[in-house]
């Protein structure tokens, strides 16, 4: 089993430690290497963290968008993907993904209900269901909502191309420690 995730974000984060902590190996992705043609990584996993689509937090969402092409076949191939909240009004936030998603943009506290059984609800574990900080929803998505608001709006997405996943959640905090152990092992590493 292998471990290794890639952390998409300009600066060196404290989350980082934190994957670290749940026994993968995290490198830093900045930019610069994430739309360079000529920069390749191995990883099981990539997490792009909250407010990526915020110029006052990131310059990530042009690397993204020029790498869209990269980040389709990693997840093809088998690669897993974690987008987190844009954390700003633009509903074409996740333009980059392969499949599409419309964001609504609305920090605060939401309960959090699941909508069925999937091994990615425990990127909710340890929490109070009750009040989950959210930066948002997706009010329009091509993929399979595992978890929604009290008023059912989608807060977690999952969907499933070639031999790989992609989940895209609004919750504004770490994902726990269970979902980052799971999603972080494979059998392999998948060339981004």
């Amino acid at each position: 089993m292998t471990g290794r995730m890639g952390l998409l974000w300009d600066s060196p984060l404290m989350f980082s430690r934190l994957i670290e902590d749940c026994g993968a190996c995290c490198e830093m992705v900045n930019p610069y290497m994430l739309a360079s043609p000529f920069w390749r990584g191995r990883f099981t996993a990539l997490i792009v963290p909250t407010g990526f689509a915020n110029p006052a937090y990131s310059n990530l969402l042009p690397a993204l968008r020029a790498s869209s092409g990269r980040i389709r076949r990693f997840i093809k191939s088998g690669g897993r993907l974690l987008a987190f909240g844009a954390g700003c009004p633009r509903e074409d936030a996740y333009d980059w993904l392969p499949f599409p998603v419309t964001y609504a943009f609305g920090y605060g506290p939401r309960a959090v209900r699941f909508t069925g059984e999937s091994r990615y609800t425990s990127l909710f574990a340890g929490y109070d269901l009750a009040a989950v900080e959210c930066d948002g929803t997706f009010p329009a998505h091509g993929g399979e909502t595992l978890a929604v608001s009290a008023s059912d709006e989608a807060l977690l997405i999952e969907k499933t191309i070639g031999s790989g996943t992609i989940l895209v959640s609004s919750i504004h905090e770490y994902p726990s420690r269970e979902f980052l152990k799971g999603f972080s092992c494979g059998d392999r590493e998948t060339l981004f």
